[in-house]
């Protein structure tokens, strides 16, 4: 899973489904299964995403989709390691967030190389 592309305080429900792939119900359902993603709900009762609900959702994700765990085995699993899941999940994430900055940062580099005339 590739880390958030966007940069704010607070997600739309559509944001977020969007960014993983997957419908706005399956957010809601999500919402109602695991008591740790909560989002901040307007007078309306527009959903708002904080960075600490997609890392949550994230890890939800990665356990159900990406490992193929039924809701009850992802709840028995952050049950019992859900500090080392969060913490592993994290990690991977900035790791990804440096790997793609050093992937920008070499391709900048190659088109300034370009640029320069033969030595």
């Amino acid at each position: 899973m590739k880390p958030f592309t966007q940069k704010k305080i607070l997600y739309s429900i559509k944001e977020v489904a969007d960014e993983f792939g997957v419908k706005t119900s399956l957010l809601r359902y999500w919402e109602k299964e695991f008591d740790f993603i909560h989002p901040v709900k307007s007078a309306k009762g527009t959903r708002q995403y904080s960075g600490k609900d997609i890392e949550n959702i994230r890890l939800v994700y990665h356990l159900v989709k990406e490992k193929g765990l039924t809701l009850t085995g992802a709840k028995q699993r952050l049950k019992d390691n859900g500090g080392q899941l969060a913490n592993k999940e994290s990690v991977i994430l900035r790791l990804q967030n440096v790997l793609s900055e050093l992937q920008d940062l070499e391709a900048a580099f190659g088109e300034i190389t370009k640029q320069l005339p033969p030595a």
